[in-house]
C-alpha cells in the first residue's frame, strides 16, 4: 500500500483529499504543523506528497524547495493559484505535477497512479540525501559513490532518524526510542553498538568516518 502525505490547512478540501484517497486503496498522513512541515514530512517516509501553496506560516513552494533538496519522493501542487508563474516556479524548485482548484477527482486519482508507477516501477520507495549518501527507506538500502549495501534494521531506523534531522544533534534517548520504543531496561551500551556497526556499514561503501558525528554528553548528528 502507497503511502500520501497530503498538506492542506482549508478543512473541507483535505477532508476531501482523505476521503478520496483513502476509499482508492491510499494510506493518508497529514499535519498541522506547518511550520515544521518539511521534517514531518520527511519524518512520515510517504511515496507521494499533495502540497497546496497557500498555507499558514511557510509558503508550498519553500516546502517543495527544501522536500526536493532532500529527498526524491514525488510531490504533486494541488492549488487554487492558477497562473503559468506560480506553476513555472514549482517545477523549476521539483515539483512532478501541478493540479488547480477546484480538481476533478478522476483526473487527480490518474496523476498520483501515474506519478507513483512512474517513481516506483524501479526503485521501490523514496530517497533521502545527504553529502552524497542516499538511503533508500523502503529498500533499506543505502549508497554512496556508485556502491550498495543492505542495512539492518536498527542500521536503518537509526540512520533514517539521523538524516531526517539532519543538521540537529539528535540524542540518545531519541534514537532508543526509535529502536526500541522505550528509553528504559536498555544497556546503554547496546546504543553504542548499533551506531558503531551502522558506520562499519557506511564505511565499506566509503563514507567519510566521521558522516556520523558523535556530541559528547549530548547525542549523534549528521551535518547539512
Amino acid at each position: 500500500m502507497y503511502t500520501i502525505f497530503v498538506v492542506e490547512d482549508d478543512q473541507p478540501v483535505r477532508d476531501e483529499l482523505l476521503t478520496l484517497l483513502s476509499h482508492n486503496g491510499f494510506e493518508v498522513k497529514t499535519s498541522d504543523d506547518y511550520a515544521n512541515m518539511v521534517e514531518a514530512v520527511l519524518a512520515a517516509a510517504p511515496d507521494l506528497l499533495i502540497l497546496d501553496l497557500t498555507l499558514p506560516e511557510v509558503d508550498g513552494q519553500v516546502i517543495c524547495r527544501e522536500v526536493r533538496r532532500q529527498s526524491t519522493l514525488p510531490i504533486l501542487i494541488v492549488t487554487s493559484r492558477d497562473n503559468s508563474l506560480d506553476e513555472l516556479i514549482c517545477m523549476n524548485q521539483g515539483a512532478d505535477g501541478y493540479i488547480t482548484k477546484p480538481y476533478n477527482p478522476p483526473i487527480l486519482l490518474a496523476h498520483v497512479t501515474s506519478l507513483l508507477r512512474r517513481t516506483y516501477s524501479d526503485t521501490g520507495g523514496p530517497v533521502l540525501m545527504c553529502g552524497g549518501v542516499s538511503l533508500e527507506v523502503a529498500r533499506g538500502q543505502v549508497s554512496y559513490g556508485g556502491k550498495t549495501v543492505d542495512l539492518t534494521k536498527n542500521e536503518l531506523r537509526i540512520l533514517h532518524l539521523l538524516m531526517v534531522r539532519k543538521g540537529e544533534i539528535v540524542s540518545r534517548q531519541d534514537i532508543q526510542n526509535e529502536l526500541w520504543q522505550s528509553d528504559e531496561f536498555v544497556d546503554d551500551n547496546t546504543l553504542t553498538v548499533n551506531i558503531n556497526r551502522l558506520r562499519t556499514t557506511l564505511s565499506t561503501v566509503g563514507v567519510r568516518e566521521g558522516f556520523v558525528q558523535t556530541r559528547r554528553g549530548q547525542g549523534y548528528l549528521i551535518e547539512e
